[in-house]
């Protein structure tokens, strides 16, 4: 065969491949329903669900509100009092009474609060900037989870032998052990340990990346950090045209940072993003875009026959990490220490601090938003829930 037919060959499996892509991405869009900017509801008797097993789930949910203060700033201080530097850097603001939604097969089959008020959501950020790392890998941007981040931030941020040796995978696995002070706060003072002195948590052995889980929110915004310098955007920019805007959300959601976390960039002042709201700042958002964001991950990040974010990421995030079973990429797992009773374990969730969740079952195409439910009754509602579908 000569030359030109291989390459005639090449362009004509290239452009059928283009098209099978085509026909499966509009063959998936038709099989599932997707919500445009009103989303539609179904009874529960309709899905097969029991409609009063359904509403006592609801009633608990309502009765059983986040018992921190509706201050914010207040339910901040008293949360994280055990930490010797806590400081409100970012906006915070006051919250209201419990919302949220159950969504079946794409139809909302349930609901409770002010679903269009926008809400502080602390750590469920964390799964939105995951999701921002996710676009990057898929666009070439970072090469592969095991890099080196030093190789892409090159400024004192990944310097000296223990941070330069930290990969991307271990940042979002939180198990970097990152060690440093970013925007004025210090790693080790994120979450100490509640006995013993804290000059031998500061001056501690750091742990080999990847070997020890630790929740940190210093180590969140450096991931936040590196990627922006990755980006060389605004993150908020970023998934808003490449998440936001394509899956009809709102323009009344706002992520932001500290008010010291402004950085030079391209001779321009850009503002590095918080991943939860521990010293104020993160994603706020109203409950509808939250669900429209989980729904997202419920469809494989297709949305009515677009990828938006590629399938293989999605399921990434559900795989347990090496340092912790219940902890995927800043997703959390229905595995290991964490496992609820009467919970299926493909369940994973995104979680934040006054529990606020998105729940996502692929198996059960069932996705659930909660806002201001008590985190230690998270288990109790969705066994409830999940006794309505039986």
């Amino acid at each position: 065969m000569n030359k030109s037919n291989v390459n005639s060959l090449k362009i004509f499996k290239t452009v059928l491949l283009a098209i099978l892509f085509l026909f499966i991405s509009n063959t998936y869009a038709q099989s599932f329903y997707f919500p445009s900017k009103i989303w539609e509801s179904k009874p529960a008797n309709e899905l097969e669900i029991n409609e009063k097993a359904l509403k006592n789930a609801v009633k608990f949910a309502e009765e059983n509100e986040y018992k921190g203060a509706h201050d914010l700033r207040i339910a901040i201080y008293e949360g994280f009092k055990n930490e010797p530097f806590i400081d409100i850097l970012g906006p915070t603001k006051h919250r209201v009474e419990p919302a949220g939604l159950i969504i079946k097969e794409g139809y909302i089959v349930a609901q409770w609060g002010d679903l269009n008020r926008v809400d502080m959501t602390f750590s469920v950020t964390k799964s939105y900037l995951s999701t921002v790392f996710g676009l990057a890998l898929d666009k070439g941007l970072i090469s592969n989870l095991n890099d080196k981040v030093s190789t892409y931030v090159w400024d004192n941020t990944f310097q000296g032998q223990h941070n330069e040796s930290i990969q991307w995978n271990h940042l979002l696995t939180q198990s970097s052990d990152w060690s440093g002070t970013l925007f004025g706060q210090h790693d080790w003072a994120d979450r100490p340990p509640k006995e013993g002195n804290i000059d031998d948590w500061k001056n501690r052995k750091l742990n080999i990346p990847g070997t020890v889980f630790e929740y940190n929110d210093v180590r969140v915004n450096v991931t936040a950090f590196a990627l922006l310098q990755v980006w060389r955007k605004p993150l908020p920019q970023v998934l808003k045209e490449q998440i936001m805007d394509p899956i009809g959300a709102s323009t009344s959601w706002r992520w932001n940072g500290y008010k010291n976390s402004w950085v030079i960039l391209d001779g321009l002042s850009v503002q590095s993003v918080s991943g939860g709201g521990h010293s104020g700042g993160g994603m706020f958002i109203n409950t509808y875009d939250q669900a429209r964001f989980g729904y997202l991950f419920l469809r494989n990040g297709n949305w009515n026959g677009n990828q938006l974010i590629s399938e293989e990421w999605v399921k990434a995030v559900q795989q347990p990490s090496l340092a912790n079973k219940s902890y995927g990429y800043m997703w959390w797992l229905n595995k290991g220490n964490r496992q609820m009773e009467g919970v299926p374990e493909n369940l994973f969730y995104a979680s934040g601090f006054g529990g606020n969740y998105i729940f996502i079952d692929q198996k059960n195409d069932l996705l659930i938003v909660t806002r201001w439910l008590e985190p230690s009754k998270r288990g109790i509602f969705l066994k409830k829930v999940y006794q309505a579908l039986d």
